[in-house]
């Protein structure tokens, strides 16, 4: 019975993954679809925001208090929709977000707590996209710390020594994809999962307004699919990531 339990629990660490995005629409936009069609395949999914998105709004009417709850309750909701565990904060201040030490001791305390297996983050090289998007700095700052918390803070016995003290011991992600890179090199099929993908996007109703992203998105997911088609994948709709593997020591 032991062994079975210690091979179920294995089976699990394998398949625990954890996101990590600057906002609570992030990860809507960038992963959605490829998080959507893992929870469908049995991974463990464990969804952080670092900020709690609360200068998200030009409303004269709107309040940072007031709108926390709302863009908490719009994360707690996509998650579900996309089959997460858990929906997580950091409580961080939005468009103030800086790639600190203290934030990257808390992402490391994060993968510390959980142990993925699988992590996704945002691409911190990306600046701009074409001649119409300046990419978000809390985007960069949220990647930036990200990639230090996992390489070498989460893993190294001798940094952030009070977490030991927590009683978390060190951790290797296996595998890291980063979502809004301008150079993918993975590529999901997200066909089955792109209506799942739109659903969690409508639940950010205070972002989103009138605005319906079924059309966008799908065009934004056929583009991904020419792109990936180029490489050997036959996708109607896909999602593109730089990718790591990292090795064992």
């Amino acid at each position: 019975m032991a062994e079975q339990a210690a091979a179920n629990e294995q089976k699990i660490a394998a398949r625990r993954v954890l996101v990590v995005m600057a906002h609570p629409d992030d990860g809507e936009f960038g992963a959605a679809g490829t998080i959507a069609r893992w929870a469908l395949q049995g991974y463990e999914i464990y969804y952080c925001v670092v900020t709690d998105g609360n200068c998200g709004s030009s409303d004269p009417e709107m309040t940072s208090e007031k709108l926390v709850p709302i863009r908490q309750e719009e994360h707690w909701a996509a998650a579900r929709t996309l089959g997460a565990k858990e929906a997580l904060f950091l409580h961080y201040i939005d468009s103030t977000l800086e790639p600190t030490l203290q934030l990257r001791h808390d992402i490391a305390r994060l993968i510390r707590q959980i142990r993925p297996a699988i992590m996704i983050c945002q691409d911190p090289t990306t600046r701009w996209s074409g001649q119409g998007y300046i990419n978000h700095p809390d985007h960069r700052a949220a990647g930036e710390a990200t990639l230090a918390a996992i390489m070498p803070a989460a893993g190294t016995r001798l940094i952030f020594t009070d977490l030991l003290e927590e009683g978390l011991e060190p951790h290797d992600v296996k595998e890291l994809y980063l979502a809004g890179t301008q150079t993918p090199d993975r590529w999901v099929d997200i066909s089955e999962t792109l209506e799942t993908k739109i659903a969690a996007l409508r639940q950010h109703k205070s972002q989103i307004k009138d605005w319906d992203p079924a059309e966008e998105m799908k065009q934004w997911a056929k583009g991904t699919a020419e792109q990936a088609r180029k490489h050997g994948h036959d996708f109607q709709y896909a999602e593109g990531f730089k990718y790591f593997r990292f090795k064992d020591d």
